[in-house]
């Protein structure tokens, strides 16, 4: 194994300083007075810091910046989280005075530009999308769909329908799908899929009831494929009364293509941080701002922006069905600000391509690597596609040892072992934004590793080989982590 250098603490020497700080030139407060006893350190805090010297500082933060692999750095094929390049001109917009420096309590009429803005990037996602009416409060896609569930529940209560207790989700649906249903009061019903990695709609029919609230649904599904029955999926639901919420995940693959509205689904969340230009990842702002048909705008949450007969911009209180905030403030607001550049800058046509060759990247992809792993659903997918080493059981290499090999020839792993419906699955999503150069490249090393799978069995199962750290102990790791340094 591979040693890492020093650690920051243990460079340490007495004495040492990276800052002057000027004298103190108000009176000292004694620390009991600003923290409470009990939550003060047994040991004074300059004994638990590193002494250092700046350049010591400086050269283990840059250090430790080498190891993280990024999308500015590497080709990062994770399916379900749709990790494409964004535009760097756009991180470069939302920074702009104008908007940075607006502040929440600002009076309407000095923020007129920001709820333009939001306004507009309401009217296009409801044009995306084919719904009625936006928030974008929500600040994540689980945020989202809590919001869409309480939304659901609202309207349900509203017409006093309270036999509806039930919520159905797909086995193939994000976890977050029951998890949302669930903590807004549903029970969850589980539908199975088919052969054809869609929805069961035999099994279906066998559920659906009065008492369903909603089916939460996302299509292309987790598998990367379009569900072939949705008309007659969102037919079933809607002629017993439930309500069809969209999971807005994998919108990466039919923007401009297909529009959940038109499917049949009454309300929608998007996640920007996977399909409208927001990084992904990293612990960073999201957004997953709800569409919804008419008949449920008036529950979506207050204040929304409105625009006025005379050309400016307010944001409404005065909206008696709303389910109310779900965010302080009003969202994320230099996500949007990404995201209403992203659309503006590639228009109508150039969403529809992005996700033209979404699909495209993923099926020749999937074209090249069927021929040397087993493909569960031999269909066109849509943004992603799942491959399994089934073909490969004989050897003893599991879907665990290729992703660990994949390091070592200097990528990042695909999505592995979800869905969970797919025996060692390997879920890759290539996205739009990656050369057919790159595509031929990460190909090549899934086809060596299935080569070295069968003759050099050993030094797949072993791998890495090549990482600052190998293998890990992944159970004790989860059992009992070790979270923090401690000075021994």
């Amino acid at each position: 194994m591979k040693t890492l250098e020093p650690l920051i603490f243990e460079l340490s020497a007495s004495g040492r300083s990276a800052v002057s700080l000027p004298a103190c030139d108000v009176p000292e407060v004694p620390v009991e007075m600003m923290i409470p006893k009990h939550m003060l350190s047994q040991q004074e805090l300059e004994s638990q810091l590193p002494e250092l010297e700046e350049v010591d500082v400086v050269r283990h933060f840059t250090r430790l910046s080498t190891f993280n692999y990024g999308l500015d750095t590497g080709f990062y094929p994770l399916g379900s989280c749709t990790m494409k390049y964004n535009p760097k001109v756009n991180e470069r917009l939302a920074r702009l005075p104008g908007f940075t420096a607006l502040h929440p309590y600002q009076p309407e009429s000095m923020t007129q530009g920001a709820l333009q803005l939001m306004a507009e990037l309401q009217d296009d996602f409801c044009e995306l999308t084919g719904m009625d009416g936006f928030t974008l409060q929500p600040a994540a896609g689980a945020h989202g769909e809590m919001t869409g569930m309480l939304i659901i529940k609202a309207y349900h209560e509203h017409r006093q329908d309270n036999k509806r207790t039930k919520v159905i989700v797909p086995d193939s649906a994000h976890g977050t799908n029951p998890a949302t249903a669930a903590m807004v009061g549903y029970d969850i019903i589980q539908v199975p899929s088919n052969e054809r990695g869609g929805v069961d709609l035999e099994a279906l029919k066998k559920v659906v009831s009065v008492e369903v609230a909603a089916l939460m649904l996302t299509n292309p599904n987790t598998v990367g494929l379009f569900d072939e029955n949705i008309l007659e999926i969102t037919k079933v639901v809607h002629d017993v009364g439930g309500l069809l919420y969209y999971d807005g995940a994998n919108t990466n693959a039919i923007m401009g293509i297909a529009r959940p509205g038109d499917m049949g689904f009454d309300i929608v969340h998007l996640n920007l941080h996977k399909t409208f230009s927001t990084p992904h990842g990293g612990g960073g702002p999201g957004a997953g701002p709800v569409g919804v048909k008419e008949f449920l705008v008036p529950f979506l949450p207050k204040p929304m922006v409105i625009r006025q007969d005379d050309g400016t911009f307010t944001l409404e209180e005065n909206l008696p069905l709303s389910i109310g905030r779900v965010r302080s403030f009003y969202a994320n607001f230099s996500v949007l600000v990404k995201a209403y550049a992203y659309i503006r800058s590639l228009g109508g046509q150039g969403l529809k391509a992005a996700s033209e060759n979404a699909v495209l990247n993923a099926n020749y992809l999937m074209s090249i690597l069927k021929e040397h792993y087993f493909l569960p659903f031999e269909r066109i997918c849509k943004h992603e596609f799942i491959i399994t080493p089934k073909n490969l059981k004989s050897t003893g290499v599991h879907t665990l040892d290729i992703a660990k090999r994949i390091l070592d020839y200097g990528y990042h792993p695909p999505t592995i072992y979800f869905p969970m419906i797919v025996e060692e699955a390997m879920m890759i999503e290539p996205t739009e934004t990656e050369s057919v150069e790159t595509l031929d490249e990460f190909a090549k090393v899934l086809i060596q590793i299935a080569k070295e799978a069968r003759s050099e069995t050993d030094l797949v199962k072993n791998a890495p080989h090549t990482t600052l750290v190998t293998r890990l102990d992944e159970v004790s790791a989860s059992r009992k982590p070790n979270l923090r340094w401690r000075n021994s």
